[in-house]
């Protein structure tokens, strides 16, 4: 703070000073606006430059659905779901808050994620998030269906919850690619005959599978057989999709768009192509031994053959779980997932 001396001044001085007051005042004040100024630039172009997401997920207290925000957090684990209006993905939130969540809803033009055409399942949404991120992906990706209970989860009770909560995340940074399902029931160890498949009256692409391989992966031999275990749930990390370029998943996105097979088919020929899609063989089929162990950690079962271990996942009698399941058995018994398996 600056002081003028005291006592008796002449006009001549008085005036004098008070010049030199208000000049030090404007100096100041032109100071501080330009300090301000250059340091609020500096934070926005550090914001600008790094690297981030901008769907930090916010939760919809009714359904769930994570939308994105201005966030400019980085995400480094990310689940990607694939879900209709009518889906309940709130379980999603309430037990797996360390994760981000990309929820895309297929039927719904006006929601925050979804995709131009709702075609080929969930693989339009898996292509079109990696499509939109591939410059900016997190370093881990979970893509998964929406609900909890579906009858291809590999669980004694087909929950997802627990499923997820034992994935092995270090072996997938490892490996790069994980398929989420070890029972070899449905898949493997060969599912689909390219050159000698006919056709079926179940909902099988084998007998189209030639036809869209040679134009998913043009000018690679098509395989004799390819096997891995369904049904489109995998991990994978931002290094292995980038093995691809960004043009190889918009080929993929054409393809699903413009092929004339139907929804089912064109979806299933993509569900067994994810696993080569990532660098795999075309059979892709560790021991469901090997694959409890490195994939959820569960490492002390009786496994009696290479397909399956005792106690993990049984073939459910129908594809649709009963009303009420877990609680409800598929007889309309009570059970309690807490003490035991379900009974088959």
């Amino acid at each position: 703070m600056l002081f003028f001396g005291g006592g008796v001044q002449s006009p001549r001085r008085r005036n004098k000073e008070k010049a030199i007051f208000f000049t030090i005042v404007i100096i100041y004040a032109l100071y501080f606006l330009f300090f301000a100024k250059s340091s609020t630039d500096r934070e926005s172009a550090v914001s600008a430059h790094h690297p981030v997401h901008d769907e930090a997920a916010n939760r919809d207290s009714r359904s769930g659905q994570a939308s994105p925000s201005h966030d400019t957090k980085r995400i480094e684990r990310d689940m990607v779901v694939a879900s209709m209006k009518s889906d309940n993905t709130s379980w999603l939130f309430e037990n797996f808050p360390d994760w981000h969540k990309s929820v895309y809803v297929v039927d719904d033009k006006n929601a925050e994620l979804t995709v131009a055409q709702n075609k080929g399942r969930e693989s339009m949404v898996y292509l079109t998030y990696i499509i939109d991120n591939y410059d900016r992906l997190p370093d881990v990706m979970l893509f998964i269906h929406s609900q909890r209970f579906q009858w291809h989860n590999d669980d004694p009770y087909y929950d997802g919850v627990p499923m997820l909560r034992r994935f092995q995340v270090p072996y997938l940074q490892k490996q790069g690619y994980v398929n989420l399902r070890c029972a070899w029931t449905l898949g493997c160890p060969a599912e689909i005959h390219p050159h000698t498949d006919t056709h079926r009256d179940d909902v099988h692409a084998g007998e189209y599978f030639k036809n869209g391989f040679m134009e998913l992966f043009p000018g690679v031999d098509v395989p004799d057989e390819v096997g891995v275990s369904c049904c489109a749930q995998f991990g994978v990390t931002s290094w292995k999709v980038r093995q691809r370029p960004k043009s190889d998943y918009v080929r993929f996105r054409k393809w699903l768009s413009e092929t004339p097979l139907k929804d089912d088919l064109s979806g299933r020929i993509m569900e067994y192509s994810w696993h080569m899609i990532f660098g795999q063989g075309p059979v892709h089929c560790p021991t469901a031994e090997e694959c409890y162990c490195k994939v959820f950690g569960l490492c002390d079962l009786t496994c009696p053959n290479e397909r399956e271990c005792a106690g993990r996942y049984v073939l459910p009698p129908y594809s649709t779980l009963p009303q009420g399941w877990p609680y409800i058995g598929w007889k309309g018994q009570q059970q309690d997932p807490s003490t035991g398996l379900p009974e088959t």
